[in-house]
């Protein structure tokens, strides 16, 4: 296998590698190719990122397994299910998409992910993180029912094994005896280090025909003797359990086969050749190595999980510019700064250190905070077993994984009143990550919850403030902010608690028109105003909201706007309305922030754009809206 210390600037030949247009190709070649493929796959994949950025390293450790996985398999027909979909860009270039890999994340190009509507092997559609063995299931059950001849694959890392929902698919394949194998790529060693040469001859055994042949026959005819068959089968799950850790996957009811070496492709190809014949659940661990083939990913995994792409160098003057404060770096000082002051701060994040700005308190405060792995519902619940006797968690998550804790939030913290603060990062939109990512939808699910208290700071001062808002509050509290930068204005070191449920009229104007604004909309907001000579309020609560200001505003103002970066369905816009047609009052009102469909991937600007809540949008639908009224 080559090794690459550096990025391709240039496209490398790849002649292989170019004439393979669908997996149908590939199965065409000897096996003896299918190094060199892997070789050529590799370097295209460097080349690819470096020019689009995206997803990293967990594409290069799955290079052998994905070319097995076409190989041997007559995907489409057969169905492959990716988990999260973070390695799939292998798989994306084998599968008809290589010329359109440097189209990836942009508008109108290639998902980060694999979406059904692009690609018939894209079988199933994914961003979160779990989901491949339920979905997996779900088709192979669809197949036997309709008496359907296809294998059905659902490969996930370790990382993913640590959510219950892999758990509860996997208990449930068990017990249907569906036709499935689930590959556990382990990239991490954190559930097994039995590799070597003996686990590989054992599992070069379970894996064989001869094996498996003998040991159905042989379930067939111990069957008719219970205590006999019970035994061989104990039998049977210890000796493994003496050199792999399948122990556990044997109980639950799936025919544990590894670890193997996940690079080696002879072994990949012949494991899943045997297995293919395999009509049962099989669970099949491989060992990569996150980043393989590109030096500098497999000496730090984590930094190169994800890489921009590579820009021309810039000049000193263009480099020493400060750059505004991520949002996620304005939480993580926050956290720290919070932590030094109360020792009963617990900080719990599920699985997002890094990308939750939480590296520095966990080096800091490691006795004080919880990585839960890939368990939204449980980190939810852990804060408020947390909050019942006496710490005050705070609940680093971002907005599109709490939905999956819904329940918990609501039955768990919020009916308990419980005193628990939730961090919302990436809210509202992410850009490049596309739909799966995007926090559209937390204003909406938040606000109707009772004892919350939901903040939208516009700012990265305001975040600050209000995170220290919502810690000091007795009771559920979120705020929200977006992925990425800041507007650069002046963070305050001192925290100041801000009064719950009060708006700020950042400019007052004579037009007769107020201009609502929830968030880190403010700013064009401003422009906006400024050019219709609108009042302008930073309404920064939606929940509870400022009431007495907004009875105010429908007595003094002749047209209302609302302006958020949420689904405008059940959204800030919508807490407003209620709470004015409360009082009897009528004023014309418009709410502006997403529409009512799942926007596809892009940059932010051009999100913002095609959600008409760039600035020249939003002041042609304001005049619009107030001209059809004169």
């Amino acid at each position: 296998m080559k090794t690459f210390d550096q990025i391709p600037t240039q496209r490398p030949e790849t002649p292989l590698l170019d004439a393979i247009a669908a997996p149908a190709d590939l199965r065409e070649l000897d096996e003896a190719d299918l190094s060199l493929i892997a070789d050529e796959l590799r370097a295209y994949l460097l080349y690819v990122v470096g020019q689009v950025g995206g997803h990293f390293g967990a594409g290069l450790g799955v290079v052998e397994l994905t070319i097995a996985l076409h190989y041997i398999f007559a995907t489409p027909e057969d169905r492959l299910v990716w988990d999260v979909g973070h390695q799939a860009y292998p798989h994306k270039i084998l599968t008809g998409r290589r010329e359109e890999m440097l189209t990836l994340r942009q508008k109108d190009g290639l998902a980060g992910f694999p979406k059904r509507g692009e690609s018939p092997y894209d079988t199933f559609g994914v961003g979160h993180s779990s989901t491949s063995i339920s979905a997996a299931l779900g088709m192979a059950l669809a197949s036997r029912q309709q008496g359907l001849d296809r294998k059905h694959v659902a490969v996930i890392g370790d990382g993913a094994m640590t959510a219950g929902m892999a758990f509860e698919a996997l208990n449930h394949a068990a017990g249907s005896s569906a036709d499935l194998l689930v590959v556990l790529n382990d990239n991490r060693m954190s559930i097994s280090e039995n590799v070597g040469a003996l686990s590989t001859y054992f599992s070069r055994i379970w894996a064989s025909r001869l094996y498996n042949q003998i040991r159905h026959e042989g379930q067939k005819v111990l069957s008719r003797i219970p205590p006999a068959s019970e035994f061989v089968r104990r039998a049977e799950e210890h000796m493994k359990g003496m050199v792999s850790p399948g122990t556990l996957f044997e109980e639950m009811g799936f025919n544990y086969i590894g670890p193997i070496d996940g690079h080696n492709l002879e072994l990949l190809v012949d494991t899943l050749q045997n297995l293919r014949d395999l009509n049962e659940p099989v669970l099949l661990h491989v060992i990569t190595q996150k980043g393989r083939g590109y030096a500098p990913a497999e000496d730090d995994p984590i930094a190169y999980h994800a890489l921009a792409k590579l820009e021309p160098q810039q000049s000193e003057a263009a480099n020493a510019k400060p750059k505004a404060p991520k949002y996620q770096d304005v939480f993580g000082q926050w956290l720290c700064d919070m932590a030094e002051q109360d020792e009963k701060l617990l900080g719990i994040t599920p699985a997002m250190r890094e990308g939750s700005g939480m590296v520095e308190f966990s080096r800091r405060f490691p006795e004080r905070y919880q990585d839960v792995a890939i368990a939204e519902q449980h980190a939810v619940t852990l804060a408020a077993g947390a909050a019942c006797d006496g710490l005050k968690p705070v609940v680093a998550i971002y907005s599109t994984f709490l939905q999956r804790a819904y329940d918990q939030l609501i039955h768990d913290v919020a009916l308990q009143n419980l005193d628990v603060l939730f961090a919302l990062d990436r809210a509202g939109l992410v850009g490049e990550d596309g739909p799966t990512h995007a926090g559209a939808f937390d204003l909406s699910f938040l606000r109707c919850i009772p004892n919350m208290v939901v903040m939208t700071p516009s700012d990265e001062n305001e975040t600050r403030q209000m995170l220290y808002t919502g810690y000091l509050h007795k009771g559920p509290a979120a705020v929200r902010y977006p992925r990425g930068s800041g507007t650069g204005v002046q963070i305050e070191n001192d925290m100041t608690a801000l009064p719950i449920g009060r708006a700020v009229v950042r400019r007052q104007g004579q037009s007769g028109l107020a201009i609502l604004c929830f968030g880190v909309l403010l700013k064009t907001a401003f422009e906006v105003a400024d050019k219709l000579d609108a009042t302008l309020v930073d309404m920064r609560f939606v929940k509870p909201i400022d009431e007495e200001l907004l009875a105010e505003l429908s007595n003094s103002q002749r047209y209302l706007v609302t302006l958020e970066e949420n689904a405008t369905q059940g959204g800030a816009g919508s807490a407003v309305n209620e709470c004015i047609l409360s009082t009897g009052a009528t004023i014309p009102t418009l709410n502006l922030g997403l529409p009512d469909l799942f926007l596809d991937h892009g940059t932010r600007d051009e999100l913002l754009r095609y959600a008409h809540l760039d600035a020249d949008s939003l002041l042609s639908r304001i005049s619009a809206f107030t001209t059809d009224r004169e």
